[in-house]
């Protein structure tokens, strides 16, 4: 957006102004589209500055000062994985910005952005979001620098974090400072963290020791005693720090969770011990209901990151009201005819819920978006397929997704909101799906019928991740699916086959696979179709052995799968699985010293042999397999026969070479994946 652009509008200012790390692209799967819009709904001049050049202050300058706040995002991924691969390389091109050229944004482009708009106008607040700074409201592994890091927060020097899906907060954010009222105000917003000197009056502070009890602390020069104080009975008191109120243990009073605030490790403590990180972790995890979730508060040198509990989840009418704005659904014009990746895979494709109950500890859609799942209704969503069949310039009949965080969770929910709000699980679908939970498909399937019927409509896919283990809960949903909404190919993420590693990502058995698979091929052949199974599958992700991946391989092989591309962990900031990464302990039960060990392939060595398991079939991988087998005692496994795995060192080519038609080489992902 330029100042011309605001002439033209009849503007003299903007009252809130947004900086993205994304080119601007005026479509709902876009966050900084979907808050510009709400804003404008609501009254707002709504400004937006796109991939500056962060180099200096001058293109934060480019539409003059805003009237209220700078609202800051990385854009829809994080910086940092935008940027980097698992393997901590380069990556040479960027989806989101036009022409896919990498190098758009900073590193760690909250902060950066952040830092700029203040320097840019000082005075005016800054406000920042997305899923970077959702991901860092609370200190955090950060695998890039392979060290703990403090909250975004204080870091980028904004005033306030709005984590989650962001239309509550910041509508209430923006009426509330047009009001008048000063952004050091602003503390008591459900969805945001602020920074603060001392626990407000009224407040009861909790140790997290009382919620769950990591043990002895280790005997070394202590980080967590008071000044002048040799009692260590709180892992939460950092050196120097004032305590403003008393601690009241749990079993002494009945706490009033409204008014409750529970005090995590400092980020000192956890930064110097990795069991106090994963106690952290975990205490954070146990307040993600926006039912029963209590204020977290966390030290950071001489003050606190105050975190309120998360946002209340958008009703149908509201989140109705949010995907029924008047998005043009295309990009900037200034952008020509340069070709956006990320536009030509979600510009003919409808988002129909949010939110994900799985619970996957790899994943970071229920730290931001939360487990409640939250539909649209069926008029909204065949509405936005209308729009896209008579507005969208190039579309000829085919819609590529119709899904969201994962494909088949619409209208599933707690069958008693009263359980639903006093939950404490981190899933509602591991280890088994909750007798609570309704798996009913039918809500989904009148869905897609309806669809199917609207007019000028040819073909609708499902392209989202699909939970396989809610799927074979309804068969009929399975026939409908295979029947019309694959194209081809499904994609499915198992993730693994072994126990060990399934347990520590919160997966279901490849049992629950195999059922599916089993019904995949029954209503496919029923269809007269010939489709295939795309399944994903993590290398080098906690917990996981070079046996693991070994019996993995064999399944594979077994199942006649070649993937072509495979995905090794990536620790993102915040997820449980990073801080098993880290800490090396098992924060899904209680932590303590002498608690469950987890181990992580985290040597370069070990996390390449890991993908090479999964691409046992590549030439290229042989010579590393030969030499692990045998050092296995598995040399049994070197040869030519059907139960073998690679051939021995004599053959150019495996022997096994045939391709199976049911199991095509696909791509698979690059990134993390919604699933």
């Amino acid at each position: 957006m330029t100042m011309a652009e605001l002439e033209q509008l009849g503007w003299d200012s903007c009252d809130i102004i947004i900086v993205t790390g994304d080119a601007y692209i005026d479509h709902p799967s876009f966050g900084m589209a979907v808050i510009g819009r709400v804003l404008e709904a609501q009254g707002f001049r709504v400004g937006i500055i796109s991939q500056p050049d962060w180099k200096s202050a001058d293109a934060f300058r480019t539409l003059g000062k805003p009237n209220l706040f700078f609202g800051v995002t990385a854009g829809n991924m994080d910086s940092m994985v935008n940027h980097y691969t698992s393997e901590r390389r380069i990556r040479s091109d960027d989806a989101y910005t036009p022409g896919g050229i990498a190098g758009k944004r900073p590193d760690r482009a909250v902060t950066v952005y952040a830092q700029r708009c203040r320097e840019a106008f000082k005075g005016v607040p800054v406000i920042i979001g997305s899923i970077e700074a959702s991901l860092r409201r609370i200190a955090h592994y950060d695998y890039w620098s392979d060290t703990v890091r403090r909250s975004v927060l204080p870091d980028s020097k904004a005033d306030l974090l709005v984590y989650g899906n962001g239309e509550r907060q910041i509508i209430e954010i923006a009426h509330r400072v047009a009001a008048g009222e000063s952004i050091r105000e602003l503390s008591d917003i459900r969805g945001t963290a602020t920074m603060c000197r001392e626990i407000p009056s009224g407040w009861t502070e909790l140790d997290s020791t009382e919620v769950d009890t990591p043990g002895a602390l280790i005997e070394h020069p202590d980080p967590y005693a008071m000044k002048g104080a040799q009692d260590t009975s709180t892992c939460a008191t950092t050196a120097g720090e004032k305590k403003t109120e008393t601690t009241i243990p749990l079993s002494h009073i009945r706490l009033n969770r409204a008014k409750t605030v529970i005090r995590l490790p400092s980020y000192e403590a956890v930064k110097g011990d990795p069991v106090l990180y994963a106690h952290a972790s975990r205490l954070m995890h146990l307040e993600t209901n926006p039912g029963n979730a209590r204020a977290l508060v966390q030290r950071h040198g001489e003050r606190d990151v105050w975190i309120n509990p998360p946002p209340i989840p958008l009703a149908t009418d509201e989140i109705d009201s949010v995907f029924d704005l008047p998005y043009s659904r295309l990009p900037h014009p200034s952008y020509g005819n340069a070709h956006i990746p990320a536009n030509e895979m979600i510009k003919y494709s409808v988002n129909i819920m949010r939110g994900c109950f799985g619970g996957c500890t790899f994943c970071s859609i229920t730290e931001h978006e939360g487990r409640i799942i939250q539909s649209r209704s069926e008029g909204s969503i065949l509405r936005e397929i209308e729009n896209i069949r008579d507005k969208t310039p190039g579309f000829a009949g085919t819609i590529s997704d119709l899904g969201g965080p994962t494909a088949n969770m619409y209208r599933l929910a707690c069958s008693s909101r009263e359980i639903e709000a006093a939950c404490r699980k981190p899933s509602c679908v591991f280890p088994g799906i909750c007798k609570n939970l309704n798996t009913d498909h039918a809500p989904l399937i009148k869905l897609y019928r309806k669809a199917r019927s609207l007019h000028g409509i040819k073909r609708i896919f499902i392209a989202s991740g699909l939970r396989y283990d809610l799927a074979v809960e309804s068969p009929e949903y399975i026939e409908e699916l295979v029947t019309h909404h694959v194209g081809g190919y499904l994609k499915i993420a198992p993730e693994h086959t072994e126990d060990g590693p399934l347990n520590k990502m919160m997966k279901p058995g490849i049992g629950s696979f195999d059922r599916f698979q089993k019904l995949f091929e029954r209503y496919s052949k029923k269809a007269g179709k010939k489709q295939f199974l795309i399944p994903y599958f993590i290398a080098a992700h906690p917990g996981t052995t070079d046996e693991d991946m070994l019996n993995l391989a064999l399944w594979l092989k077994r199942n006649s799968f070649r993937p072509d591309q495979v995905q090794a962990f990536l620790p993102s900031p915040m997820s449980t699985a990073s801080a098993m990464y880290h800490s090396g302990r098992n924060p899904l039960r209680k932590i303590g010293r002498g608690s469950e060990r987890v181990f992580s392939p985290r040597r370069k060595k070990q996390r390449d042999l890991h993908k090479a398991f999964l691409r046992y079939h590549d030439p290229v991988n042989w010579p590393l397999l030969r030499d692990t087998l045998k050092k296995m005692g598995r040399s049994d496994l070197i040869g030519n026969g059907p139960d073998q795995l690679i051939p021995d060192s004599s053959m150019g080519r495996p022997g096994h070479g045939r391709k199976s038609p049911s199991s095509p080489r696909r791509h698979q992902r690059r990134g993390p994946a919604k699933r």
